[in-house]
């Protein structure tokens, strides 16, 4: 136990790298897309309701404005977490609040190097 220890303390690497759900988490619920497309992969599958597309991260960023601007989020609570069993995709799940009604969000993250980049987001009604 105490080599485990010891190389945790002298080789971070060896850790494993996690998303940032909290900073995704935080974009989603003030409904900043350009702090949720920081997020992005270069290439974002986007679907919201009945329209999916696959979009540039500029364009999936333009895509997020726009459903912010039409449902502004007033809460938004992860309420899932998970990862493959080779540990290189994580998922998760939360529940958005607006005014017009409520959505249930999907995310799929791959690890990208030393990160997580959101490789597909979904929002459906609930």
């Amino acid at each position: 136990m105490k080599i485990l220890l010891l190389l945790i303390a002298f080789f971070p690497s060896l850790v494993w790298v996690q998303p940032d759900l909290d900073g995704i988490n935080r974009a989603i619920r003030s409904g900043n897309a350009d702090a949720l497309g920081a997020f992005f992969a270069p290439t974002v599958e986007v679907a919201i309701l009945d329209v999916e597309d696959r979009y540039a991260k500029a364009d999936a960023i333009r895509v997020m404005k726009d459903f912010f601007a039409k449902n502004r989020p007033s809460n938004f609570s992860q309420v899932h977490q998970g990862e493959s069993k080779g540990g290189n995709m994580h998922y998760a799940i939360g529940e958005l609040q607006s005014g017009p009604g409520s959505y249930r969000v999907y995310l799929l993250l791959q690890e990208s190097g030393n990160t997580y980049t959101i490789q597909q987001l979904r929002i459906d009604s609930e």
